[in-house]
């Protein structure tokens, strides 16, 4: 009992010492400056008291509490004091850059996202511990949902995150767009290449060097090496240009993204092969089932989850890579990301890549889902 109040306290002291010791606001005057830091009582005033309370209360219960009602109350006080230090902060950057000149920007300071970090994934924990059917996604819906009508209201107009977003609208479609494409396309190749190899029995441990030893080369490097090969093939065969082949564009960011994805869909395809063991084969024949129904009722429904887990692992890995294919040329948001590093522009770094978080995360659980829905529903 008293170490759970121990805890409770703790979790409960958590929010309000970040409040106290990390800025929540940079006011800089203009988006390549990190300006000075505006601690939470200047940037929130007297909405700090209610958010430090909310958190507070909310954090303790969670940490304090049993049961499923206790971590319901919890998750309401952590979505409260979330709903109030966004509106809040919005409401500060408002005050803040009024009457300062046009290029001035309220910047998001480490208080801000560790505010928010915390009690977003105190959220989901408490919507877990109250085993509610779907806990995390109720949670996740939720966040975006309050984040998306806070920004409908224009409650955080004023913040520099938005107002890049906002002056990059149709850069920012267009580079979501590019990325998943280069992203989906790499990994629509992986598996034509894995599956075409998983067929090649002979040469099962060489492919298993082969894709193994590609994980230590260097994105960079693998992508400068295939410019490079291409450059030359192109230059040895000009007759290539006229079907759209290029050293630079979609094509090496393509080659490379999916030389990394061969791993983790090669392993699952083997995972799913060893999945059904010879014995349940033999068993199966013994039965007179006939390959095709072999295949349709015993390889497929075992190897099934093991298949979508590496399809998970891949997935969320191409997301991430794709982000390197700005680098020869073929957009994505790598190239917001970039850019904000070529001019400082921590706002514009950030535009790039909360994207690709949230699309990985997304793609983390829905295929993470489905494995486990295929793991209940055939269990080895």
């Amino acid at each position: 009992m008293t170490a759970r109040l121990l805890a409770g306290l703790a979790a409960a002291a958590l929010l309000p010492a970040v409040f106290a010791g990390l800025p929540l606001l940079h006011l800089a005057p203009n988006r390549l400056v990190t300006g000075a830091p505006i601690a939470a009582s200047d940037a929130l005033g007297t909405r700090l008291w209610p958010i430090a309370a909310l958190a507070a209360g909310g954090l303790g219960l969670l940490a304090a509490g049993r049961g499923r009602m206790a971590a319901g109350f919890a998750g309401l006080a952590c979505l409260g004091a979330l709903a109030l230090l966004l509106a809040g902060l919005g409401a500060g950057a408002t005050d803040l850059t009024a009457g300062q000149p046009f290029a001035t920007r309220a910047r998001l300071a480490s208080g801000a996202w560790t505010g928010m970090v915390v009690l977003a994934c105190a959220l989901a924990f408490a919507a877990r511990r109250a085993r509610l059917p779907s806990g995390g996604l109720i949670a996740a819906a939720a966040v975006l949902a309050l984040i998306g009508g806070l920004w409908r209201a224009g409650r955080l107009d004023a913040l520099s995150l938005v107002v890049e977003g906002r002056a990059r609208s149709d850069a920012l479609g267009g580079a979501i767009r590019d990325h998943l494409v280069l992203a989906l396309g790499a990994l629509v190749l992986a598996a034509g290449v894995a599956g075409g190899l998983a067929l090649w029995r002979r040469g099962r441990g060489a492919v298993d060097l082969t894709v193994s030893g590609l994980q230590v080369v260097p994105a960079v490097a693998l992508l400068g090496s295939l410019v490079a090969g291409l450059s030359a093939l192109l230059t040895a065969a000009p007759a290539l240009r006229g079907y759209g082949i290029s050293a630079l564009g979609i094509g090496p960011a393509l080659i490379g993204v999916a030389a990394y994805l061969l791993l983790p869909l090669w392993r699952g395809l083997q995972a799913a092969r060893r999945a059904t063991g010879p014995d349940n084969v033999a068993a199966a024949r013994a039965l007179g089932l006939t390959s095709g129904q072999i295949l349709t009722t015993l390889r497929l429904p075992l190897g099934a989850p093991a298949v979508i887990g590496g399809l998970r692992v891949a997935t969320v890995q191409a997301l991430g890579l794709a982000t390197l294919g700005a680098l020869v040329g073929a957009g994505g948001l790598g190239t917001l990301v970039f850019d904000g590093m070529a001019q400082f522009a921590p706002d514009l770094i950030l535009l790039g890549a909360l994207p690709i978080i949230a699309l990985s995360l997304a793609a983390e659980g829905a295929l993470g889902r489905l494995e486990a829905a295929l793991r209940r529903r055939w269990p080895r």
